[in-house]
């Protein structure tokens, strides 16, 4: 099993920078996607972006350009820099991860990230 933390996230005026951290502990080695979903108040939750084992990367298109994420499996974090925050990123941040082996996803606990305008 799959521990994640997460931490930073806040309150910033548009056009700010956050920066949300995800930590892993447990049997991280099955792990093959780290990443984060948000949820917004009464939108479903949607996948910001995704880091593979391999290095790759996915954005959803409506943060492409503006957010970085980052994993480093020998730390078993993942980092998401967000930039040219808009108040329309306002939602919960969620870390997940998925696994090689099974269609089970791991899920921290969320973060706030409130952009005013």
């Amino acid at each position: 099993q799959v521990q994640l933390v997460e931490s930073g996230g806040g309150l910033v005026q548009a056009g700010g920078s956050l920066r949300v951290s995800c930590a892993a502990s447990g049997n991280t080695g099955r792990i093959y996607r780290m990443g984060w979903y948000r949820e917004a108040p009464g939108k479903q939750r949607e996948v910001v972006a995704s880091a593979y084992s391999d290095g790759r990367t996915d954005y959803a298109d409506s943060v492409k350009g503006r957010f970085t994420i980052s994993r480093d499996n020998a730390a078993k974090t993942v980092d998401l820099q967000m930039n040219g925050l808009l108040p329309e990123d306002t939602a919960v941040y969620y870390c997940y991860a998925d696994y090689y082996d099974t269609l089970k996803m791991s899920w921290g606990q969320g973060t706030q990230v409130t952009v005013s305008s």
